[in-house]
């Protein structure tokens, strides 16, 4: 039985259902890579709550209704932070706008059935639903109070998401407003580490740029100390024999002569 078909007087909204997140590993990875490439996708957003098999509450009175979890829900104009459950009075009344499921062999047509129809009647705008082991994807949207389905699939871009989605014939891929596709999260670690090694590469070579520049300036510098001595040292030449012209002059000899009379010899 499930435990929330009854109602606890000393806790009247759990925070669990009893029932695992997912029935398979494959639907656990599904569930994983999309809840956490949109937190990647909204992480600037304060105002974007989402979330992953957490129980929401739309009405506080559960003799009218009972609480459901959606695989994935996003909520716009709700802030981030930990919840036990979303209990939509205390949100300021917002429904999420966004759900997905991802279908598990357990799921009964009727159960998926209700949830739709609960999704249509507290206020979804979009809703998502994904059938990995048969590569099926279903996308309602709320037209007129109600949730229509899509009929062009392929290539559908979430008007509340911006990512864009590719039903391929092996599987879907989902890609965000810039165009890079959503990945697991081994995918994103080597993602990471191919970033990190090609800006260490990039470090590298940069430091070697400016090592060869250094060494340049400093051979640079060296020649200008080469020539500064140089420049020095004719000074000095220049000053002694300034220093012995005026001695050879109080001594009544002429430099220039003596100098000619030399060349002469």
């Amino acid at each position: 039985m499930n435990p929330l078909s009854r109602i606890d007087p000393d806790d009247p909204y759990p925070e669990s259902d009893g029932q695992p997140m997912a029935d398979n590993t494959e639907q656990y990875e599904w569930i994983v890579r999309i809840k956490e490439n949109l937190e990647i996708l909204f992480a600037d957003r304060a105002d974007v709550f989402i979330a992953g098999d957490l129980l929401w509450y739309p009405v506080p009175d559960r003799q009218i209704v009972g609480p459901i979890a959606p695989d994935v829900l996003v909520a716009f104009g709700r802030p981030k932070g930990k919840r036990g459950s979303y209990k939509q009075w205390e949100e300021g009344g917002i429904a999420p706008q966004v759900v997905f499921e991802i279908l598990s062999p357990s799921n009964s047509r009727k159960e998926m059935a209700d949830k739709r129809d609960y999704y249509e009647l507290y206020g979804v705008e979009e809703y998502y639903l994904y059938d990995p082991d048969c590569n099926r994807l279903e996308i309602w949207r709320r037209e007129d109070g109600r949730l229509l389905p899509v009929s062009h699939l392929n290539g559908w871009v979430s008007p509340r998401l911006g990512i864009r989605f590719a039903l391929r014939p092996e599987t879907l891929e989902l890609f965000d407003p810039h165009g890079r596709p959503f990945m697991t999260s081994v995918e994103l670690a080597r993602h990471v580490e191919q970033a990190q090694a090609r800006a260490e590469q990039e470090q590298a070579r940069a430091d070697q740029e400016q090592a060869r520049a250094d060494q340049e300036r400093a051979r640079a510098d060296q020649e200008r100390t080469r020539a500064d001595q140089e420049r020095a040292r004719a000074d000095q030449a220049s000053q002694r024999a300034e220093r012995l012209a005026e001695r050879l002059r109080a001594l009544g000899i002429d430099p220039e002569t003596l100098a000619s009379d030399k060349n002469r010899h």
